[in-house]
């Protein structure tokens, strides 16, 4: 592995993000909240950080698959690490591990918190929690790649790295311009979700907020009761709407802005994805309806908690451990599910569950006639062998690690569907779960073992599994 050139790689990227600090630290100033100093220390101490891999002289600066894994699970270690400085040095967070879990899970966007009283947090410190959601959304490294120059072969194995799936597809020729086009329709969708709240009488402070954990699929809420506080019909519909569009594959709008509106209309994993959400919010809505009485609420409450658990945003608007069974397992079947791949929802991805799903009818075919041949098909098209055997990898990969941390939270003394549901948020980056962890509830009471496991989960989540695995793997090192 080309250590030297992949360190600088990850030193120039943090130099970008102590830049981004500096945000918050301005915001400070705005509200005078009096620590904006923590932010300024901390981007200092993240940009010596990203200026001792200078001293490294490297001559070989060929980057491939494995340094483009390792570039990618550095940066997002460490600037959780460093991101946490400010809740941390501040006090706003006492313990430094409640502090990296918080960060975390704001950088993977996953919305699980460990704070008891949201509203007590400063604005600034407000701001940069749900600032990492925006950023992390459509990726750290696709963000400084949309800004700082590398080569085009170079940055296309850590775009690979950071946004693994079934299928990666470049909407241009140029990596860096690629990178450009994605966050400009990713801020184009941000701007006009925040002018929507904005104009729909949301202080404007709350509606950039919320803005950014909706573009980022993060949903860390800005008050205790999450979007539930705002007690509007109106709220609810934009903020809705929006997780589902932010849970669709971004290509599709960059083919709507081609008007080719008929390779949209043949994408196969929208279609899934749209009728998933339309069949779970019509059947939760007659499942809830004697709670909430009337058809208009029943859908308004139905489609937010949908629309915000397949595309793992986790904002709530009720307490769905209070619903009935049914509308319960449906939406933890949607936390596996999660949105499309190419968007910034997490979870499995829509288009694993086609493939996995056509997978398995065409075994069953098989075994029924050995002698047919048959390829799985997707948009009309025959998948790739290399592509099946992908899925299948990472399903098995995902259930290890699932499994494995089931075990190990089980050792904090909570009820089953605490431990498993926890798992669930994390892994699949949804944020809120059942029982203790549910909508009312916070991680703050798990142990230190079970958020330093789910602290790994959110990453391994985001990241899918393999740009961390690099680290055990020892031929990964060899030069």
């Amino acid at each position: 592995m080309n250590i030297g050139y992949s360190l600088r790689i990850v030193g120039r990227i943090m130099r970008v993000v102590a830049a981004l600090m500096l945000l918050p630290a301005l915001v400070s100033a705005i509200y005078r909240d009096g620590y904006a100093v923590w932010f300024i220390l901390s981007s200092v101490v993240i940009l010596a950080v990203g200026l001792l891999p200078l001293m490294l002289k490297t001559a070989d600066k060929n980057i491939y698959a494995r340094e483009g894994f390792f570039i990618v699970a550095a940066t997002w270690i460490l600037i959780s690490l460093f991101g946490a400085l400010p809740f941390y040095l501040s006090g706003q967070i006492p313990s430094y591990l409640d502090a990296v879990f918080e960060t975390v899970s704001g950088f993977t966007t996953t919305g699980a918190s460990i704070l008891t009283d949201v509203e007590s947090l400063a604005p600034s410190m407000l701001f940069w929690r749900s600032f990492t959601h925006w950023v992390g959304g459509m990726g750290v490294l696709v963000f400084a790649f949309a800004i700082i120059s590398l080569g085009d072969t170079r940055v296309v194995h850590i775009l690979r790295a950071e946004s693994p799936g079934p299928t990666y597809g470049k909407l241009v020729s140029k990596s860096k311009i690629n990178a450009q086009i994605l966050y400009g329709i990713y801020i184009a969708l941000t701007v006009l979700e925040f002018l929507l709240l904005a104009c729909g009488g949301m202080p404007v402070f709350d509606a950039m907020l919320n803005a950014f954990g909706t573009a980022g699929t993060g949903g860390f809420g800005i008050k205790n009761t999450s979007i539930g506080y705002y007690n509007s019909a109106y709220v609810d519909c934009v903020i809705g709407i929006f997780m589902m569009l932010f849970g669709v594959n971004f290509s599709v709008y960059f083919l709507l802005l081609r008007r080719r509106l008929a390779d949209v209309f043949r994408s196969e994993e929208l279609r899934w994805y749209l009728g998933i959400i339309a069949f779970s919010t019509i059947t939760i809505a007659a499942n809830i309806m004697p709670i909430y009485k009337t058809v208009s609420r029943s859908l308004r409450y139905a489609f937010f908690q949908v629309s915000s658990i397949i595309t793992t945003t986790g904002y709530t608007t009720a307490d769905f451990n209070g619903w009935p069974t049914y509308s319960q397992a449906v939406l933890l079947a949607l936390m596996f599910v999660g949105g499309c791949v190419g968007s910034t929802a997490g979870g499995l991805k829509v288009m694993r569950i086609i493939i996995m799903i056509k997978t398995a009818i065409k075994e069953i075919r098989y075994s029924l006639d050995p002698r047919s041949v048959s390829s799985v098909m997707l948009d009309k098209k025959p998948l790739d062998r290399s592509v099946v055997t992908g899925v299948s990898s990472y399903i098995v990969t995902y259930s290890i690690i699932f499994f494995v941390s089931i075990l190990l939270v089980s050792t904090g003394g909570h009820d089953p569907l605490t431990t498993i549901t926890s798992v669930i948020a994390c892994f699949n980056n949804i944020g809120p779960g059942l029982g203790v962890v549910g909508p009312a509830g916070n991680f703050s009471s798990l142990s230190a073992l079970a958020k330093v496991v789910l602290t790994f989960d959110m990453l391994a989540g985001r990241l899918e599994i393999f740009p961390l695995l690099i680290w055990s793997v020892p031929s990964a090192w060899r030069k």
